[in-house]
């Protein structure tokens, strides 16, 4: 009798259960553009199902720009965009949370043509230059400083300098309108790919500079308040973004599948790319990432000044996520 009435109530509670409402995962709302290479990774998250793995289900939002995702972002339209930590940095100098995990180090480099005769920074005086990014680009600040200390040319002055959109300056060097171009990494692997040279990296310029090359260019970016609202789903997020990428590190076959998202030329484009993205890799502990991004916010103090990092004469406490050493 006992039995009988020990299975009877075991069955109830089976049914009660199996009634019950599943537990939704906490959605996260990544601000991509379009055909940008933070798509890639986000890729393979949702095709090897990493999202639900880790405990969270990723949405995608489409923007047109990097603009539009830092104003989605704030505007409460997305939880996660990526950016450089030189932004987080100032919006936390002027009062807001925003905070950081690193995606890629890979960065810009001065690309010339096949033929060209530039051999280094001291060849570019005279010469016509592509910048994306903007006078105050990272990059090209780092570089017109390494150019001044190691060969005494003033590139601002001494060349003549191009702004433009990325996709723009790489065919205007592609098609021979430019002596040179610095660009961002995937345009400059895509010239790789066309026989382009490089001749000359931001990390280059960072270490020449004494600063050091290790910090990654950029990295993911959401507020505390929603990290400590969703502590677990961004710890899952994080933990994602680490499978993905090492499934890429790793896996040639996944290039392939990804081919129709990189949609490059041909082989040789998507192999440069491939090796690219994987040397952006970051690998360095969180403590030598945030020691190296002190040294180049340094940097980035006397080269920009206050128009580029504001009022903060130092990289903001908590400009990186401490959360995501826990990661797993």
């Amino acid at each position: 009798m006992m039995s009988a009435t020990r299975g009877v109530a075991a069955a109830t509670l089976v049914l009660t259960l199996s009634a019950l409402p599943a537990v939704a995962a906490d959605t996260i709302r990544v601000g991509v553009l379009k055909f940008g290479t933070v798509n890639w990774e986000m890729d393979v998250i949702k095709a090897h199902g990493l999202d639900a793995k880790h405990g969270f289900a990723l949405e995608l939002v489409e923007v047109a720009n990097n603009e539009a995702t830092k104003i989605g972002l704030q505007g409460g339209n997305m939880d996660v965009i990526v950016s450089d930590w030189l932004w987080v940095s100032r919006q936390r100098t002027e009062g807001g949370d925003l905070t950081f995990v690193p995606f890629s180090s890979a960065v810009g480099a001065v690309m010339v043509p096949p033929q060209s005769a530039v051999a280094n920074l001291g060849d570019l005086k005279g010469k016509t230059i592509g910048v994306a990014g903007g006078p105050l680009d990272k990059n090209w600040l780092m570089i017109q400083a390494a150019a001044r200390k190691d060969f005494g040319v003033d590139l601002a002055t001494e060349a003549e300098p191009v702004f433009g959109a990325p996709p723009l300056l790489a065919e205007k060097a592609a098609q021979g309108e430019l002596d040179a171009s610095l660009n961002f990494w995937n345009y400059c692997a895509k010239l790789e790919a066309k026989g382009f040279k490089r001749l000359y990296s931001g990390s280059d310029a960072a270490q020449a500079l004494g600063a050091g090359g290790d910090a990654a260019a950029i990295g993911y970016v959401f507020s505390d308040a929603f990290a400590d609202a969703h502590e677990a789903a961004m710890k899952g997020f994080v933990a994602a973004s680490r499978e993905a990428k090492e499934i890429l590190r790793t896996s040639d076959a996944e290039w392939e599948r990804l081919r129709p998202i990189v949609r490059p030329a041909d082989d040789a484009e998507l192999a440069i790319l491939r090796d690219r993205f994987r040397e952006g890799i970051p690998t360095a502990p969180l403590a030598d990432e945030i020691a190296s991004a002190k040294k180049v916010y340094g940097l980035m103090v006397e080269l920009g000044g206050e128009t580029l990092v504001g009022s903060g004469r130092e990289l903001a406490e908590g400009t990186y996520w401490p959360g995501q050493a826990d990661a797993m």
